[in-house]
């Protein structure tokens, strides 16, 4: 339901156009997305994993894309039905606002709900326009976009293209990236919309860093991890000596129709799509004679598409307004899934024998539905999604056994929350909600012997509380503070990892308690402050294997900060803006006995200007980041067998850019 995020029971922040664009190369989500509580969003400097998003502590145990994080794009899903997404399909270049949803209430988007982050684009508006944008910095990074928009006869149109480059900051790690992205929104009568959208994303050879040792972290950030049993002289570096490199293309279509009936509201969402991956990854001949191994080289196609439908209906209860919302909501994906040895003879990184062949198929069905009364001071929301997952696979490649089965999970998810206005510039609340995620497609893949898929998996459900409050302070500041804790049992969590095999298993129970403060404020002369913070400790409550009661759960700091210091001139034409982005140390895995990633604080700055010029209009600016060149690592993967857990952050580095636009 469309509202005011001061009057609803639960922690949302929205992320505007202005702060996507102003002084962004807009490549990755994190840019934008670090100033927002709750959130860390990691670059990993490394393109052909994406980046590491967590909400509260869901999904930092990632390995790849993003998980425990829900992602919608303009209304359809950047998830696939098993929870997994990637948040490098986001345009940012047309992006209008980014919404995130923290708590109890993201319950309401049914599996992986520990979080949602929207995505809206804009609409085409107003006389026709071209704009284009250069950006470059360094390491080689490099940036074209070109877009379109503008409005006739009740169509609306945007039509935007882009192309990034970079040599990469680590060893290994260049990467080029093509965009594309269409928009047309029709409106035949006032009460009435249909939008469609379509976007496309293509990353070839896609060069893998991989992450590294302590011991070569501390030698030198950049460098990648030496294999010590390379017979040429001098040693290659895993990276080099495999060619770990990515190559994806992915296409969507989607379509919504949105019919007002007085109050009332239809709304049907349908999509579909194409994501074709292949992947060379680093492991070894040796490890790939086990017959259960399913080689170096992941390739997969696979097709998605989905329907969303859902009816609310307004009228009069009581004293007050009651809305309700019923829906069904249906995914659906199909992987023709196929995995080959990474070595031909002595050779390495190419094509060599198959390993296994599959069809993997989701199917999701999620009927829901959500209720909101509000009369005088309260506001009450109530909700409840049915959720149901159905993993089949059909194996084809039998020399090593018959590896086909299928799974079915089955979860109701409620949610609740009461809103109370103490005053027009007060609101507190409370929520709470019941929220579950099943295992992903890659976490089903292995069970702990090594052979077949794990389906003896179990899915985590946790139960989550938070209360809050949300306050406009004189007459330009606004905070927002809540209270959280979410208990999960069945955590999923790795269980062996070794010989390019990771399987997963279900651990005790884990505990996340923490807070959220976050305030943004404006003084005279065009000054303005804003800041976030999130306080979160995450804890296995009782022990399992060789995990003791009382570690933390990895990948999560226990505290992070985003504070930033702005000034615009009154006719917007120049501003520069301070940030400061901090960071308490996380674990790289769950006895908390290998060296975590040590705290950071860093300081980026940045400066723009704005010229008009008849119908012309120019934008510049300029970002220096990590000012101080602190060396510190970024992101870690968690579990890695090889202990090769770090992925480091750039040192010093700026970016130039500039854009034009005219308007017919």
């Amino acid at each position: 339901m469309e509202h005011n995020s001061f009057d609803f029971p639960a922690a949302i922040d929205v992320v505007d156009a202005a702060r996507i664009r102003t002084g962004q190369i807009r490549v990755n989500a994190s840019e934008a997305l670090s100033a927002v509580p709750g959130l860390v969003a990691r670059n990993r400097e490394n393109y052909a994993q994406d980046l590491q998003i967590s909400s509260r502590g869901f999904g930092a145990r990632s390995a790849f894309g993003v998980r425990g994080v829900r992602l919608i794009a303009d209304g359809i899903p950047a998830s696939m039905p098993d929870g997994q997404g990637q948040a490098a399909t986001f345009n940012l270049d047309m992006a209008d606002r980014i919404e995130v949803l923290r708590g109890p209430f993201s319950a309401i988007y049914g599996n992986h709900s520990g979080g949602v982050i929207q995505l809206f684009t804009r609409d085409g508006t107003g006389r026709p326009s071209v704009e284009s944008s250069v950006a470059g910095g360094s390491e080689g990074t490099r940036k074209v976009d070109v877009n379109a928009q503008g409005e006739s006869g009740g169509v609306g149109y945007v039509v935007d293209t882009s192309r990034f480059e970079t040599d990469g900051y680590r060893d290994h790690s260049a990467a080029r990236r093509d965009q594309a992205f269409a928009k047309m929104t029709v409106k035949p009568s006032d009460s009435n919309l249909l939008t469609i959208t379509a976007s496309s994303l293509e990353q070839d050879d896609t060069q893998d860093p991989l992450g590294v040792t302590w011991a070569t972290f501390q030698r030198d950030p950049r460098a990648g991890e030496i294999d010590v049993t390379d017979t040429a002289e001098p040693k290659r570096t895993l990276a080099e000596r495999y060619n770990t490199r990515k190559s994806t293309s992915h296409k969507q279509l989607g379509a919504s129709f949105e019919q007002r009936l007085g109050d009332d509201r239809l709304r049907v969402v349908a999509y579909g799509g194409n994501r074709q991956v292949i992947q060379y990854q680093s492991f070894s001949r040796g490890f790939q004679s086990s017959p259960s191994h399913s080689g170096g080289v992941i390739d997969f196609d696979r097709d998605f598409h989905g329907v969303d439908i859902n009816y609310t209906h307004v009228r009069q209860f009581g004293s007050g307004k009651l809305r309700t919302t019923a829906g069904i909501d249906y995914s659906r994906s199909t992987d023709a899934r196929r995995g080959y040895e990474n070595f031909v003879g002595p050779q390495f990184g190419v094509i060599g024998n198959l390993r296994r062949d599959e069809e993997d198929r989701l199917t999701g069905v999620d009927p829901y539905l959500q209720v909101e009364w509000e009369g005088g001071p309260w506001v009450l929301s109530a909700g409840l999604r049915h959720s149901r997952l159905k993993v089949e696979v059909d194996d084809f490649y039998r020399s090593n056994g018959d590896d086909s089965g299928a799974v079915e999970y089955r979860e109701t998810t409620p949610v609740a929350g009461v809103l109370y206005k103490v005053s027009p510039v007060l609101n507190v609340y409370a929520s709470a909600a019941r929220g579950f995620e099943t295992p992903t497609l890659n976490e089903l893949f292995y069970s702990p012997s090594g052979a077949g898929f794990n389906f003896g998996l179990q899915p985590a459900s946790s139960k989550h509380v938070e209360v809050g409050v949300k306050a406009i302070v004189g007459s330009s500041t606004r905070v927002n503070a809540a209270l959280f804790q979410v208990r999960t049992d069945d955590e999923l969590v790795v269980d062996t990892s070794g010989g390019g095999r990771t399987s997963y298993r279900n651990a005790s129970e884990t505990l996340r308690r923490g807070v959220e403060l976050s305030a943004e404020t404006s003084f005279a002369n065009g000054w303005s402050a804003r800041m976030a913070m999130t306080a979160l400790r995450a804890t296995y409550e009782t022990g399992f294997a060789s995990v003791a009661a009382g570690s933390s759960l990895p990948g999560i700091p226990r505290a992070n900060l985003f504070a930033e210091l702005a000034w615009n001139d009154k006719a917007d034409r120049f501003g520069a803006a301070l940030e400061g982005i901090a960071s308490k140390k996380f674990y790289t895995e769950d006895t908390n006995t290998e060296i975590p990633a040590p705290g950071y604080g860093v300081l980026n700055a940045r400066v723009q200007a704005k010229q008009s010029a008849g119908r012309w209009k120019l934008t510049e600016f300029v970002r220096l980041n990590n000012l101080l060149d602190r060396s510190y690592i970024g992101s870690v993967i968690v579990g890695d067998a090889n202990k090769r857990y770090y992925e480091a952050a750039p040192g010093r580095n700026w970016l130039v850019g500039v854009s034009a636009q005219y308007q017919f």
